[in-house]
């Protein structure tokens, strides 16, 4: 098997597939009525999507359907195909060079069900927002009923579904721990992150001859191998992170004094950030021929600690400057995943976002309304990536943290095109922005350090040294945008990293006095240390830090304008004290939440190893150091309650709560007080329609009658 190396191939410079001659599609076909309009007899690729078909950037299929078709493919798409009928699925033919499988822009789990695991009423990407268009674990049924339809055309998947379950990993849904993706549904090939590099590559390879067998060395793949080649050595896992009493390595996750240490002893100078290179240098050449043997799906099927080890060997190879191949044996059957994919330069940025997209949904779904499209379609993506980290979020293992962006005249060059040709565009644009809106063109100082970076985040527990958070690009692009004719409004609807931000004062106030609405929303998640710790977010300073630069900016602009701040419940590391004590920090604040999340474990993410295992993967798993976890009903519901102290539906758990913590001196009328001792509905003598509490007494079922009207505060 050939080495993967760090060299890539410049993602447009491939010689066009013959059928190029046929031109640009005015949309992908979906029907063979359509490839007959088209004067094509067949499809090279068919890709199979859970999403209605959308010809928009923001949109998975249609970016890798355009940049394929730009590669002169004839591509089709099957959005939302009967998965119960295989004749579904035989509606293009046969491709010929293969199959292109993807549960959508979302993981079909987490669109389907809540955090409570009940089934949502609605889908985003289906037309009127209908439920029930796609299967659960759509990647997997998509797959089977491809292989029905023609089993001998090479099947690739990939997408968020995939590219998250590419490894052994717990589900939340099953309450078990689920074999790689590709074991469920023998797909030749799994490409996952980010995939425009590995899907061209390997496109082309099928259409020149070559088998899914031979092909072997593309990054960001994943397969089924018979054994490990003889020319590789084999590393244990075991020995670079050692889950028992042993001495521990040099700990590349140590996150406290060393954060600062480190970063000023190998900072080499000031200026802009560099471009990314396709060449990434690695201090270690013969890490090329390296694999490391992970614990096998049935060993971390039983073992927590060993779960917890392999996903802190995940995200220790996770960066494409020196990561490393990994395999893990499923029964008799070996899964082998190259490292990373190397991140895209900003020419092919802005090549890949400028390709010839309608940027509306395909004609039969634009009677309907769409509501992913509804909120993006005036949005414009200037970057991808991200750097925070974040335990609970996924964006790092399917993106990577390297940051790629766009260029400044490339972006504005999308924004006069949306003016000219988008119905409905009225003169705003809805978002600049991506994972994060503020890590614009930020990146390591020196692109050896960067290479040779181990850490999951460059802003926990502090920003890095070595990180560039110049905010000036960012600045000078939203001035250039909102100066272009026809232009009323630019607002920012991308998350905001507000400790980033602080670095940048000028930034912030071109955000409050240009580019919000009224209100912002961000995300401290939690206000109290432990659970931040166990997130690996910034503590509550850096936010209060943030908001008073933002009033104060926005009062210069005679502007009244409100941060919407947003919390997790249940997450790992949570305790019920943690939440009180959020509850009590909200209502001093005059916050009253109208929706909350609570924590759902998704496939891969740190914190989802944290739930399943009671260990935390971000520390050397030598002194197996446990983690609360909030697991049961009954408590998940609690933590939620807390977020919403002023609902009186709340009232009698949180009473309940209080008394068994030994606060009841927050239970009654004063202004200390978290809830009332009374309850709406039920009469008392002097107070019509309402019951006094007696001391120590809780009320532990909620009437059901309705509740006393209250004079609702504004929203913050």
């Amino acid at each position: 098997m050939a080495p993967v190396t760090a060299v890539s191939r410049p993602l447009f410079s491939y010689r066009p597939y013959w059928a190029h001659r046929f031109g640009i599609a005015p949309y992908l076909p979906t029907t063979r009525a359509e490839m007959d309009e088209l004067g094509w007899d067949s499809c090279d690729i068919v890709m199979v999507t859970g999403d209605a078909y959308i010809d928009h950037p923001s949109f998975g299929m249609a970016l890798i359907g355009r940049l394929l078709e730009s590669h002169g493919f004839r591509v089709g798409i099957l959005d939302q195909p009967n998965w119960k009928n295989v004749e579904a699925f035989k509606e293009l033919g046969r491709p010929n060079v293969m199959w292109g499988v993807t549960a959508g822009n979302m993981d079909s789990m987490v669109n389907r069900y809540t955090s409570d695991k009940k089934v949502r009423s609605d889908d985003a990407y289906s037309p009127d927002g209908a439920a029930g268009l796609r299967p659960d674990r759509s990647v997997t049924v998509y797959a089977q009923r491809c292989r029905e339809a023609f089993g001998d055309v090479p099947l690739i998947i990939g997408g968020i579904e995939a590219s998250l379950r590419r490894i052994a990993h717990y589900d939340y849904w099953s309450d078990k721990v689920r074999r790689s993706v590709l074991a469920d549904t023998r797909a030749d090939l799994l490409l996952y992150g980010n995939a425009e590099r590995s899907i061209v590559e390997v496109a082309h390879r099928l259409a020149n001859g070559e088998t899914p067998q031979q092909i072997r060395d593309v990054r960001g793949t994943a397969f089924f191998v018979e054994g490990i080649p003889a020319d590789y050595t084999q590393i244990d896992s075991t020995t670079l992170d050692k889950p028992g009493k042993l001495a521990p390595p040099i700990d590349p996750y140590a996150m406290e004094e060393r954060a600062q240490a480190e970063g000023a002893a190998c900072a080499t100078g000031e200026g802009a950030a560099p471009e990314p290179l396709i060449r990434l240098e690695r201090k270690k050449p013969n890490r090329d021929k390296q694999v490391i043997r992970m614990p096998s799906f049935e060993t971390v099927s039983t073992d927590p600690v060993l779960y917890a080890h392999a996903s802190r060997i995940l995200h220790l190879e996770q960066n494409p400057g020196n990561a490393r191949a990994l395999v893990q044996r499923h029964g008799t059957s070996e899964i082998w995943i190259n490292p990373p994919p190397i991140p895209l330069t900003t020419p092919e940025m802005d090549a890949l976002y400028e390709l010839p997209f309608t940027r509306l949904p395909h004609p039969r779904h634009q009677k309907a309304k769409l509501p992913a499209y509804e909120m993006i379609k005036f949005s414009v993506t200037i970057l991808r990536g991200c750097f925070g980290g974040c335990s609970f979020c996924s964006i790092t293992e399917h993106e990577g943290r390297i940051i790629q962006s766009r260029s400044e005249a490339s972006i504005l060059r999308e924004i006069e095109h949306i003016r000219d040709v988008t119905p409905g565009f009225t003169g705003n644009i809805s978002d600049l922005g991506g994972p994060t809106a503020n890590m614009y063109r930020l990146a390591c100082k020196t692109r050896e350090i960067e290479a040779a970076c181990r850490k999951p985040s460059c802003v926990y527990p502090d920003i890095c040294d070595n990180l560039g958070t110049d905010h000036a690009p960012l600045v000078k692009l939203y001035k250039k945008a909102r100066a272009i004719k026809g232009v009323k409004r630019i607002f920012i609807a991308s998350g905001v990293r507000y400790d980033l931000a602080v670095r940048s004062p000028e930034w912030i106030k071109e955000l409050a006095q240009h580019h919000t609405g009224g209100y912002l929303k961000i995300a401290p998640e939690h206000t109290e240390d432990g659970p931040l710790t166990h997130m690996m977010k910034p503590g509550i300073g850096a936010y209060d830090r943030f908001k008073e630069l933002f009033d104060r900016y926005s009062l210069e602009a005679g502007k009244e304008q409100y941060l919407i701040p947003y919390f997790i419940a249940a997450h790992p590391g949570t305790t019920d004290e943690d939440m009180l004590n959020l509850a009590m920090w909200l209502k001093k604040n005059g916050f009253r939440p109208d929706q909350v999340q609570a924590f759902l474990p998704s496939p891969m993410a740190t914190a989802t190893a944290m739930y399943h295992t009671g260990y935390s993967p971000l520390k050397s798993l030598v002194a197996k150091q446990r983690v609360h976890i909030v697991k049961g009903y009954d408590q998940r519901k609690l933590h939620k309650a807390f977020l919403r102290y002023h609902d009186p539906k709340n009232w009698p758990i949180l009473r309940e709560a209080l008394h068994r913590m030994g606060r009841s001196d927050l239970i009654g009328g004063g202004k200390a007080c978290l809830v009332p001792s009374w309850q709406p509905g039920i009469a008392q003598r002097g107070r019509p329609g309402v019951r006094r509490m007696q001391p120590g007494v809780a009320l532990t079922q909620h009437t059901g009658l309705p509740p006393m009207p209250h004079k609702k505060k504004p929203s913050r």
